[in-house]
């Protein structure tokens, strides 16, 4: 029996494979450290659990609207209006189990065999393969260090063809915590404007974790005229601390928004009623939370860019805003393990620290950039300080 060239097209997903791996490494009582997934390590606020256990206590658990309940729409219409200046209706929002489910709709009900996506490099590892399911073609633009992971308007315009379906734009960014200003989203909505064909993703999920200072902005914003032709998708998972809630939405034209409904209404169908009465809460409720917790993870990002930065051969830019950091190790590729392998591939570069350091990370080649790595400083500074210091340990016995 075979599976469908569908499925065959795509890749497990390597996070979460790390995930798992460190999941069962622990399992087996080995002390590893795993800075690989892209979850906060802050508990939901009690205010948005209160509101789950109220809507269990009260019967809703029922099916529900198939793109989302009334209440959380509206909710999400006001968080658009108030923190985003954005005007959406509720015809023009989707609610969904999570942004990957998000991303997954829009793609498989807008993409036919051929159609390009752009996809800025590196990138979150199930943008390539969602296109591909869909039958699209990933279309990568390299984005290094150099340039602080961030694409140029010109490099967007030479990248744009007569197949060009989509274009994502991921601010800040996972794997590499990079930001867009609001000119140089403006800058590459100039580009866009002047390609009426093209679709925008603009996957706002870390929206609230920004540092210094540093103001989120939202392409539909900056350039209003490309309002109708993007599809502005967020979440509660990372700034509520809800990954496991599972519930991603997007503001959207009507017509977007409509097709992801049907599609949504032969896949999953309505996304859990209970964790919609949670995010009602979590967008109505207090907000103040989000900047104590901004806080301690920019102590945690200084610490650890601090740390690495101390590495010979390794270099780790100052992410603006996410959870994550992206370095570069190209000076220690061709080294020589205490073991006596040659370290070849940032991938065998990361199974050295897990073997040896008893440190999980994701490797850059599943971002679509290497050498390199991301790592998740989504935990305690008393782990990233060990962690770090176990990476310093095992770069240092290279040859």
């Amino acid at each position: 029996m075979q599976t469908s060239a569908a499925l065959q097209r795509i890749q497990p997903s390597a996070t979460l494979a790390m995930t798992s791996r460190v999941f069962e490494l622990k399992r087996q009582g080995i002390d590893v450290i795993g800075l690989g997934a892209g979850e906060p390590d802050f508990d939901t606020p009690d205010f948005v659990k209160e509101a789950a256990i109220e809507a269990i206590r009260a019967g809703k658990t029922k099916y529900t609207n198939v793109d989302g309940i009334p209440e959380l729409k509206q909710a999400i219409v006001a968080k658009f209006a108030r923190d985003n200046g954005l005007t959406y209706a509720e015809n023009q929002i989707s609610v969904n189990a999570g942004g990957k489910h998000t991303l997954f709709n829009a793609f498989c009900a807008t993409i036919d065999a051929g159609d390009e996506v752009i996809v800025p490099a590196p990138y979150w590892v199930s943008y390539p393969d969602v296109v591909q399911f869909a039958g699209g073609k990933p279309v990568f633009i390299a984005a290094g260090a150099g340039q602080n992971y961030k694409i140029t308007p010109e490099q967007l315009d030479a990248a744009i063809t007569a197949k060009t379906k989509w274009v994502v734009l991921n601010s800040p960014s996972n794997p590499t915590g990079a930001a867009y200003s609001a000119a140089e989203l403006r800058a590459l909505g100039e580009v866009l404007l002047r390609h009426p064909h093209v679709l925008i993703y603009a996957d706002d999920m870390y929206e609230h974790i920004l540092y210094d200072g540093f103001e989120f902005a939202t392409i539909a914003q900056v350039v209003p005229q490309l309002h109708d032709r993007t599809l502005t998708a967020n979440g509660v998972s990372k700034a509520y601390a809800m990954t496991g809630w599972r519930i991603g939405y997007a503001g959207g034209p009507d017509w977007l928004i409509k097709a992801i409904g049907k599609l949504q209404s032969q896949s999953t169908s309505n996304p859990c009623s209970i964790s919609q009465a949670a995010s009602v809460a979590a967008l109505n409720g207090d907000q103040s939370f989000l900047a104590e917790r901004t806080a301690a993870f920019q102590k945690r990002r200084d610490l650890v860019v601090g740390m690495l930065n101390q590495i010979e051969g390794m270099t780790c830019p100052t992410p603006e805003g996410a959870f994550y950091v992206y370095p570069e190790f190209s000076g220690l590729i061709g080294k020589t393990t205490p073991k006596g392998q040659t370290i070849t591939t940032d991938e065998q570069m990361i199974g050295y620290f897990l073997d040896e350091a008893k440190v999980a990370a994701v490797h850059g080649a599943a971002f679509g950039l290497s050498p390199a790595m991301r790592i998740s400083y989504a935990t305690s500074e008393a782990l990233l300080t060990e962690a770090c210091t176990r990476i310093q340990t095992a770069c240092a016995a290279l040859r």
